[in-house]
């Protein structure tokens, strides 16, 4: 069982970072897109990408030529026919998923391995839809995906261990640190990173500290590179909530519970960098500063 071509379904934030680094290792990679205009966004940023890397002398103009070149962008689905491994990078909507695999399932060759970049959604669901449920797993990368080294490969009670080998062994070859997880949700990093971050919202929301100071204690205390709130607003308020929400139906428990003012700022519409206001503000992108509708 050898992986020769990728296929990467979505060529947003998280799949055109995968399909980089894919053609970056070597690898033929197909990437789709369900738009002519989502996929010349989505290959624009792998080339603005690229273009950063080779600035910093981490690429030289070969390698970017070669990766280019290993990229296929496509429209249909039929063009992932003959890819031995297939990452699912769209929204994190388990009906959406659910959806593509049952399509993917027709087109794809009977010993394609399957895979979801899914940070939250159970991995056993999607692989209902399919007939391959021995050769599905999950593949969660972390964004920004050339430059963050985990991968969290994601098991299921039937993904069989030959697969399960084949992923890890797939994930070192693009230079990464693969760990290996069972599909429970949050897997590991979110089910132990989750709780933290929104300790830290009621920590504000019970007078424990300003928005700076926590960020400052978490950063200078626990030589974090960056504050819980400062990581939310990079990763989005609204992502933040959605996990939370996700978690706590799953298990239950009260530390997955999302605190009032995450629910709230989510409805307010303040999602962080992406929407230029969160727990910062970030009209000076060079200087934001804390929110202070948020505690005044």
């Amino acid at each position: 069982m050898e992986i020769r071509k990728v296929g990467v379904v979505g060529c947003g934030l998280m799949g055109s970072g995968i399909a980089q680094t894919s053609a970056m290792s070597g690898y033929p990679t197909v990437v789709g897109e369900v738009s002519q205009a989502l996929l010349d966004k989505g290959l624009g940023a792998i080339e603005k990408s690229l273009a950063k890397l080779a600035e910093k002398s981490a690429l030289s103009s070969e390698q970017r030529s070669a990766t280019t070149a290993r990229l296929i962008p496509t429209l249909r689905l039929e063009e992932f026919g003959d890819c031995d491994l297939i990452i699912e990078a769209i929204i994190e909507n388990l009906d959406r998923k659910k959806e593509l695999f049952g399509k993917l399932d027709r087109v794809a060759k009977p010993d394609t391995i399957f895979a979801s970049n899914t940070s939250s959604l159970s991995v056993t669901e999607m692989m209902t839809a399919t007939q391959r449920a021995p050769r599905f797993l999950g593949l969660h990368f972390f964004n920004p995906v050339p430059l963050m080294k985990l991968v969290e490969v994601v098991k299921t009670v039937v993904t069989e261990a030959a697969v399960i080998q084949v992923a890890l062994d797939f994930a070192r070859k693009l230079g990464k640190t693969p760990i290996l997880t069972s599909d429970r949700a949050g897997f590991i990093v979110n089910r132990l990173l989750v709780p933290f971050l929104l300790d830290a919202i009621r920590a504000l929301e019970e007078g424990f500290g300003t928005i700076e100071d926590i960020d400052q204690g978490m950063k200078l205390g626990c030589n974090h590179p960056m504050g819980p709130f400062t990581l939310m607003d990079f990763v989005g308020i609204d992502t933040t909530y959605y996990i939370a929400e996700i978690l706590f139906n799953e298990y239950r428990e009260k530390r997955f519970a999302p605190p009032p003012l995450l629910k709230r700022m989510v409805l307010a519409g303040l999602y962080g960098r992406k929407t230029g206001k969160g727990f910062y503000d970030y009209s000076e992108p060079k200087a934001p500063s804390p929110n202070k509708a948020l505690t005044g």
